[in-house]
């Protein structure tokens, strides 16, 4: 009977662990009695610290606070089907229409971009010759031919989707032991790129947040395939018992003339990570 005492406390210990990873509840200035929104957000917004420096004043203008689950877009947008958050806030257009088409989703509004970017080894360290490339398609292409290590994140996140119409263009399916999906977010994905001398694709901002810390190195960018928009959308309130009006109030703070200032004025050293474009 002890034993099982002492089995049951270590399970619920690692229960509570794993909760604690994937559930990350911020609540910055807003009083501890106010209203809770919840939220399913990409691991980029985390990773590069945009939601640290934006919801403490979003709490504040609001009056509501907000707790953020971060994860991929495919994963934000199943819990938001589930009903388990108020509000989704994803980069992965076609998955978006999708979900506010099925009636999961309302209120969709685009606020912000940045870009994808192609990192890996230079030359030097082994990497491809990438010189007379001007596509991303014709970028995959040499990796794909020369088969040569790609990380894939392969967790159903925006940039995966991305990856995967990329590869989609290229008129084949990525497999052997030269492509190998980690099913882990953009920070991990990264890291593990850098620790093998492989390419990854990755969003520029959480590029921007960790380069300092990677041997690799931006191999491609600026194909307008490569775009990357992100939207935010209230779960519909016909759908689930949510905290709608609280969903509306991010909404319309991150579209708003607030939001957008600082979405632009978030920076790592002098690099501009996001780019507002709610007005678009």
């Amino acid at each position: 009977m002890c034993f099982l005492r002492i089995q049951r406390k270590a399970l619920w210990v690692a229960f509570t662990a794993v909760l604690s990873c994937c559930l990350l509840v911020n609540s910055w200035s807003a009083d501890r009695d106010s209203p809770i929104v919840k939220i399913a957000t990409t691991t980029s917004t985390e990773n590069t610290g945009l939601t640290q420096y934006l919801f403490p004043e979003i709490e504040k203008d609001t009056g509501y606070r907000y707790q953020i689950i971060a994860t991929g877009t495919g994963k934000a947008l199943q819990i938001g089907r589930a009903g388990d958050v108020d509000v989704v806030m994803v980069h992965a257009k076609s998955a978006e229409l999708e979900f506010v088409k099925q009636g999961y989703g309302v209120d969709r509004t685009e606020f912000m971009y940045n870009d994808f970017v192609i990192v890996g080894p230079t030359k030097s360290q082994g990497g491809i010759d990438m010189s007379g490339v001007s596509s991303v398609i014709q970028v995959f292409q040499k990796i794909r031919d020369n088969r040569v290590l790609f990380i894939s994140r392969g967790d159903d996140s925006g940039t995966h989707k991305k990856e995967l119409q990329i590869w989609q263009m290229t008129g084949s399916i990525p497999e052997g032991s030269w492509y190998r999906e980690v099913g882990q977010g953009m920070g991990k994905t990264l890291q593990i790129a850098g620790e093998l001398g492989a390419y990854t694709l990755t969003d520029r901002g959480t590029w921007l947040y960790t380069k300092e810390r990677s041997p690799l190195e931006i191999q491609f960018e600026g194909d307008p395939k490569l775009f990357n928009q992100y939207s935010v959308m209230a779960v519909s309130p016909k759908r689930h018992n949510t905290n709608y009006q609280g969903a509306q109030a991010l909404i319309e703070w991150l579209s708003g003339e607030k939001g957008q200032q600082m979405i632009n004025e978030f920076r790592i050293g002098e690099e501009q990570l996001f780019h507002a474009n709610a007005d678009n």
